[in-house]
């Protein structure tokens, strides 16, 4: 923890034996890596062995909390809790996997006394892990096998007396699907697989119940920014996501035709206005998930999208690597190269809603034409062959956001170089993407701002502040250091705040050096660099990554 007035510890649970442990947190860990991601990165490192399987019971699977709960956000003006980072060595991808889930995990994590969990082994039989202050114990639930997240929350509520935070996978993390869901409150973690590394362990669920109070170092310094940060975003910095909300970004990257459709074959969608008039708006559903089931498959029904979206947090799917994997099936579908009888009768084109809706709990399940899909479109692609590779559209194994990248060159070189995958989330470079300079910008420039981008995206992941506050602060490192002064007294300046930034982005990277990465890996798929109509080249992108390694020191 990033402190010097107060001790952290971290909790190791073996579930093989039962057994569990508080461990103090070392000094160069807290201080150099803050908490979040940046923390979960460390552990990781701390914790996996070289070469292990991340489905196998040696992979280990850490919660870590930001420094305080209830942190300032866009959402926590609407009251939906706290976040804490999930991380493991991801199914999907095998590098880094990592994901923030809100909720109020984090804060029942602070009240147990600890700033992280880790779980190590595989307990004997399907159970939901019971954290209490100091115990930790495993309560065998046979009769939730194949339940929902959501079911399977609402059942425990039921049955545990006392107030828990509680975490849970579907039937798809059970079943090893590599895009398996963590879902909690509602709320998904989603991205790489963690769902299925929880499974893999034989949880169905966490439950997480403290007693101890909350420490904050100077409340009403605290205070103060808080007001300052909520006033800030209640301005004009995030008025397009609270009165539009994120799924407004279908109108304008459909204008603006960077809108990925039909697998990335095309950049806009002639549905992209229905279904933002009947699921989007500041209360209607996210970005992603409408681009994953919507203009990514061709679908413009509100009602199959609606549906999809809800079989993926019930199942326990993530939505934008099923979206991702399913475009590649109907692609293969229209080109012949998946027969129907390989694809149990289904037609898959796209625009097929009532295939999507036949295809999820195959998926979930590993049933037919579902097991193969539920390798996720990388794999799939390499066991089917027949050309479909080319298809797959992924970063390391990751599937593409809703962002096309050949006219937006900060965000390739963002979607290329990401610890994660190709990942939006983990750097904000595409902000200069969509401003007037953005296509002046040479190859140097566009490493050096996908570069402080990442490093500033691991201190926020690490506070855990909202990424949509980002706009919020005048001069981010100065400001972000006095509210962690105020968190926990740490003294650290801007300069600190900023080679901690540093220090996290080389811990994730190093991560996936210990996992056998290797920089041709750093690239996206041919079909994003053809050049077309002023659009991205492979020499462009090879030029970038490499101007971006230099700056690494690689």
């Amino acid at each position: 923890m990033p402190s010097s007035r107060f001790d952290a510890r971290y909790r190791v649970v073996d579930l093989s034996t039962g057994g569990s442990e508080d461990r103090p947190l070392p000094d160069a860990a807290g201080i150099g890596t803050l908490e979040g991601v940046g923390l979960a990165a460390w552990l990781l490192l701390e914790f996996t062995p070289c070469a292990v399987d991340p489905l196998s019971p040696e992979s280990p699977f850490v919660f870590v909390c930001g420094p305080w709960p209830n942190p300032i956000s866009v959402d926590s003006l609407r009251d939906d809790g706290d976040r804490v980072a999930l991380a493991a060595r991801s199914p999907l991808t095998g590098l880094l996997g990592d994901s923030l889930l809100s909720g109020v995990l984090a804060t029942a994590l602070k009240q147990v006394g600890c700033t992280a969990l880790v779980l190590t082994g595989a307990a004997p039989a399907l159970s939901v892990l019971l954290i209490e202050d100091q115990a930790a114990r495993l309560l065998p639930v046979p009769e939730l096998a194949g339940r929902g997240a959501g079911e399977t929350e609402s059942a425990l509520k039921e049955r545990l007396e006392g107030r828990f935070a509680i975490a849970a996978i579907g039937p798809a993390g059970e079943a090893g699907v590599r895009y398996a869901s963590v879902g909690h409150a509602g709320r998904q973690a989603g991205r790489t697989g963690l769902g299925a590394a929880l499974g893999a362990k034989r949880l169905k669920a966490i439950a997480i119940r403290g007693t101890q109070g909350l420490r904050i170092y100077d409340r009403g310094e605290l205070l103060q920014w808080a007001k300052a940060l909520v006033a800030r975003a209640r301005s004009g910095a995030t008025e397009k996501y609270r009165r539009k909300g994120t799924s407004s970004n279908l109108l304008a990257l459909n204008r603006l035709g960077v809108l990925p459709t039909r697998n990335f074959r095309e950049s806009r969608f002639p549905g992209a206005k229905r279904l933002y008039t009947r699921l989007g708006g500041p209360r209607g559903l996210p970005y992603e998930p409408l681009f994953a089931f919507g203009p990514l498959l061709g679908i413009d029904d509100p009602d199959a999208v609606r549906m999809a979206i809800h079989l993926c947090d019930d199942l326990g799917l993530d939505a934008l690597s099923a979206g991702g994997t399913i475009a590649w099936a109907m692609e293969c579908g229209e080109r012949g190269v998946l027969t129907p009888v390989e694809a149990d009768g289904l037609d898959l084109r796209f625009g097929n809603g009532a295939a999507v809706r036949e295809l999820l709990p195959r998926i979930a399940r590993r049933e037919g034409v579902g097991d193969l899909l539920a390798e996720g479109s990388r794999r799939a692609a390499a066991r089917l062959g027949r050309g479909s590779e080319a298809w797959a559209m992924h970063g390391k194994g990751l599937e593409l956001p809703g962002y096309d990248p050949r006219r937006l060159k900060t965000l390739a070189l963002g979607l290329a170089v990401g610890a994660r995958g190709a990942c939006h989330n983990r750097s904000s470079a595409y902000d200069v993407d969509f401003s007037p300079e953005g296509p002046r910008l040479s190859v140097e420039e566009r490493a050096r701002l996908a570069l402080e981008s990442e490093d500033r995206a691991a201190v926020m992941d690490s506070l855990i502040v909202d990424r949509f506050l980002r706009h919020c602060f005048t001069d981010f490192y100065p400001e972000a250091a006095a509210l962690l002064h105020a968190l926990t007294g740490w003294e650290g300046n801007a300069d600190a705040l900023r080679a901690a930034g540093a220090r996290i982005s080389a811990l994730r990277h190093e991560f996936n050096r210990r996992c056998g990465w290797t920089r041709a890996e750093d690239t996206l798929p041919e079909r994003l660099l053809t050049g077309e109509e002023d659009g991205l080249t492979r020499a462009e992108l090879e030029a970038m990554v490499d101007a971006y390694h230099r700056l690494r020191g690689g």
